[in-house]
């Protein structure tokens, strides 16, 4: 399914079409203004780091396009991982134990589903268990992959055969039995080993609703994430969409004593959202509790960075607090100022290094293939820090090319290809087959690449063999370069700006990833990948 569809998908599902019911509230700011100038700490490549080093972090704790988080306490460990999409391999797991500094495992998804996003990973009778939805074929469905060690190997996907249903969330309820809650809010059981369905799907719960005046994208009560405390099932649920105006998405609760209802909503509903276009995140939601190394808790969810839509949807931190009445609220603003680190927490390795070639064991970690068709793989010839990839299609917008995911404001990428047999190969900032930007080369001539099209008129005859590309972004504002020695270095005579790709322009859910291609005849060898941050300031 492409990713148009997809919106249409949910938007029919989440009941786009109901209007929510309830009166007066202040309109949203219809545009930006500059938010106060962050600082992080500098990680490695400089990339930005969320651990400031001093007691305190400054979100986002993961940066780039790492949304809708799904996150699982095993013991001092924490794990999560998120929506990938068109990306192959997928579903990479991320690893923690204060919260803050995660560093990636390795990827859960090794066969094509199509996109995949909003997964749900938990643990159960030793087991753990990725609750997947996926559209191969175009045919949306639910998945599962299973594990008896996070490390792997994981299973291959078990098709539930739950259409029309997205956004699970895993709970065992007081009867013993398991259950996926799924957007709408509707739920299903499953079977004890939970590899199949063992009911029909039916309504759950009928969220809460804001007033009908709030300005938000649609309603689209999505994300259902479950959790039980004492006497209580607790119900975390996203509405007012993902994206859109910034202050639509929210984070909604309801509780019951029993699994089966009924729910009663949160006094303090919506527990989070942002309230003006001014702050430093935007559409702040799709979010799930968890407790901390010290017993305290925390709330994990996703959000658009003020400025930065390109970087998709990041990875968010913020403090709960239960309160009396056994409900909790959640504290720490905006996030656009410093919060205090977790406690107890074992502060370990923050994000990975982007450079260094193209080893075969950051295929899926760092480098996968860009919505790739069945046996992608079979492209690829992993060599000494290097990777052969051989060509497909005849442009970047049909060869799947290999991207990562980007999470600093500004930064610089260097790539060496060796280009044969017929071969086009370049360097590119990549969002989808219908919008990029890049430079590229065959034995013959250099090519253009902006709009997601090559810029005929600007075509130039270049015998090539090796060539050494650069790109540098500085908050959007993209210079191409080339060098056939390495030393001497040629300025792309177009400077571009891509501030407009994202979501809100082109759809897809998104980000605007460094990628590198191989299409033509031939083979395209890619070597020597250099990753720096410009710096961690921002100037939005």
């Amino acid at each position: 399914m492409k990713a148009s569809r997809r919106t249409t998908l949910k938007a029919l599902l989440a009941g786009a079409a109901i209007a929510p019911q309830v009166s007066q509230a202040a309109p949203a700011r219809a545009c930006a203004t500059k938010p106060a100038e962050p600082v992080w700490a500098a990680g490695i490549e400089g990339q930005r780091k969320a651990d400031l080093g001093n007691g305190t972090f400054l979100n986002p704790i993961i940066a780039g396009d790492h949304p809708d988080p799904t996150i699982l306490k095993d013991g001092a460990d924490y794990y999560m991982t998120f929506s990938s999409f068109f990306s192959y391999p997928g579903a990479i797991i991320w690893h923690s134990r204060d919260l803050v500094n995660w560093a990636p495992i390795g990827p859960a998804l090794t066969k094509p589903l199509g996109s995949v996003w909003a997964m749900d990973l938990i643990k159960h009778n030793g087991r753990y268990f990725i609750y997947i939805p996926a559209d191969p074929d175009g045919k949306q469905s639910i998945f599962v992959i299973w594990a008896d060690d996070i490390k792997g190997p994981w299973s291959e996907p078990v098709d539930l055969k739950i259409s029309g249903a997205i956004d699970p969330g895993h709970i065992v309820g007081e009867d013993g039995k398991r259950y996926l809650f799924v957007n709408g809010v509707r739920r299903i059981r499953l079977t004890d080993d939970g590899l199949a369905t063992d009911g029909e799907l039916e309504q759950a719960y009928a969220p809460w609703q804001y007033p009908k005046d709030w300005v938000v994208e649609m309603f689209a009560p999505e994300g259902p994430k479950l959790l039980r405390r004492g006497e209580w099932f607790y119900l975390v649920t996203a509405v007012g969409g993902t994206s859109g105006p910034p202050t639509s998405h929210m984070v909604i609760a309801a509780r019951s004593r029993s699994i089966h209802g009924p729910w009663e909503h949160c006094p303090q509903n919506p527990l989070l959202r942002t309230q003006s276009a001014d702050e430093m995140w935007w559409s702040r939601g799709h979010a799930t509790l968890v407790e901390g190394p010290a017993g305290d808790w925390w709330m994990v969810y996703h959000g658009y960075e003020n400025g930065y839509r390109t970087l998709g949807r990041q990875t968010l931190l913020q403090p709960v607090e239960w309160t009396s009445d056994g409900w909790f609220k959640v504290k720490g603003g905006d996030l656009s100022s410093p919060l205090p680190m977790p406690r107890k927490g074992k502060a370990g390795p923050s994000d990975y290094a982007k450079s260094g070639g193209f080893p075969a064991d950051k295929f899926g970690v760092q480098w996968s293939f860009f919505n790739p068709a069945p046996g992608e793989m079979q492209r690829v010839r992993f060599e000494d820090r290097a990777i052969s990839v051989a060509g497909k299609g005849t442009a970047p917008a049909n060869c799947s090319p290999l991207t990562f995911i980007v999470g600093d404001r500004a930064y610089e990428a260097t790539v060496t290809l060796d280009i044969s047999g017929g071969a086009q190969g370049g360097l590119l900032l990549h969002y989808s087959d219908r919008m990029f930007v890049g430079l590229g080369f065959s034995g013959t001539h250099m090519y253009t690449w902006n709009y997601g099209e090559e810029q005929s008129w600007m075509r130039t005859e270049m015998p090539t063999s090796t060539v050494h590309l650069r790109v540098r972004n500085d908050r959007h504002i993209v210079t191409f370069s080339y060098s056939h020695d390495g030393k001497n270095w040629t300025q792309h005579p177009w400077q571009m700006e891509v501030s407009g790709m994202h979501h809100n322009v082109l759809g897809g859910f998104l980000s605007l990833k460094v990628g590198v291609y191989s299409a033509g005849q031939g083979t395209v060898r890619m070597r020597d990948f250099r990753y720096r941050a410009l710096n961690t300031r921002g100037k939005a």
